[in-house]
């Protein structure tokens, strides 16, 4: 399905760090007829609130990218929250977007709903054949819900309704509060604020040792605007890189890009989460889409120019 040039599409979650780049993407390529709204101007975990909004915008293609994300720290503290509040966000979206007709929605999930110990690379179907990760079940639970729906609303309404899971992200709007971040930008600003104060050391949590993928936000965005037109299959989608490194040497290429020289410590009383997680992305690839941004290019690219330390009191 080819979105119209003048199409109607509504990008839930406009603000946050993927739904902003997606903005950015079909802005890019020239789709400037988009509704786009603040939390404060639509609660999405409220039925009325989607319901009015839906009525009243009907807009022709959703790109759902709004959730309540967070850490392994955030993840496993707040665990009521992560579930209840992306249930409520994505049923209501869904669910609108079936009263109201809406041509195509593409639903974005997480690599974490996979089972801790799936086969490596997480392959499609893995899903649901084994116990998740317990520090953030709730939040993939949420998501599994999330694919779950979709099918069901395929299955029973014929709705065009498709879902995409991409692998661990990162890019401008992140997310920097060392509470509630993900390892990207937690590591790059604790190495920023360790080179400011000349500190001899920096403390990374965990022993180093799990394997992660991690992709540029802008890669997203483009896979997502690519699977719009080219993906229509009950299930989901698989979106990375295909390239992973262990978590002590993404700390020692973050030092490198911020030009810290101290000392990296591991403190291996914190959680390291899941040990290995690789995203198979062989069916992507196969319908003609592959990532662009390298990961060294990437992090450069947002130290250099993402703004964010303007915006953090480093002292």
């Amino acid at each position: 399905m080819t979105m119209e040039a003048g199409a109607k599409i509504y990008v839930a979650g406009h603000k946050g760090m993927v739904g902003s780049a997606i903005v950015r993407a079909l802005k890019a390529k020239g789709f400037e007829n988009l509704v786009l709204r603040s939390s404060a101007e639509v609660d999405l975990r409220r039925q009325e609130s989607v319901e009015e909004f839906f009525s009243k915008e009907k807009p022709e293609y959703v790109f759902l990218a709004a959730a309540k994300v967070g850490g392994i720290v955030a993840n496993n503290t707040f665990r009521a929250d992560f579930l209840y509040e992306n249930l409520m966000i994505q049923s209501n979206v869904i669910h609108q977007s079936f009263v109201t007709g809406v041509k195509k929605l593409l639903f974005l999930g997480s690599s974490c709903i996979y089972p801790r110990m799936a086969p490596q690379p997480l392959k499609e179907e893995s899903l649901l054949t084994g116990l998740l990760e317990p520090t953030n079940e709730p939040y993939a639970i949420a998501k599994i819900a999330g694919i779950k729906m979709c099918d069901a609303y395929r299955n029973q309404y014929g709705c065009n309704f498709i879902s995409a899971m991409p692998t661990n992200l990162y890019g401008p709007h992140d997310n920097y509060d060392l509470q509630t971040s993900h390892v990207i930008p937690a590591l790059l600003r604790k190495f920023h604020e360790a080179k400011v104060k000349k500190a001899p050391s920096v403390v990374v949590w965990g022993t180093g040792k799990p394997l992660r993928e991690f992709m540029h936000v802008d890669d997203l965005a483009e896979a997502s605007l690519f699977l719009m037109e080219k993906f229509d299959e009950a299930g989901f989608i698989n979106v990375g890189t295909s390239e992973e490194l262990s978590i002590k040497e993404l700390a020692e290429m973050i030092s490198r890009v911020v030009g810290y020289s101290g000392r990296i410590e591991f403190d291996n009383t914190k959680p390291d989460g899941t040990p290995r997680k690789l995203m198979d992305v062989i069916k992507i690839h196969l319908l003609g889409w592959k990532h662009k941004v390298d990961l060294k290019t990437g992090l450069n690219k947002v130290y250099d120019d993402s703004g964010y330390l303007s915006t953090i009191d480093l002292l």
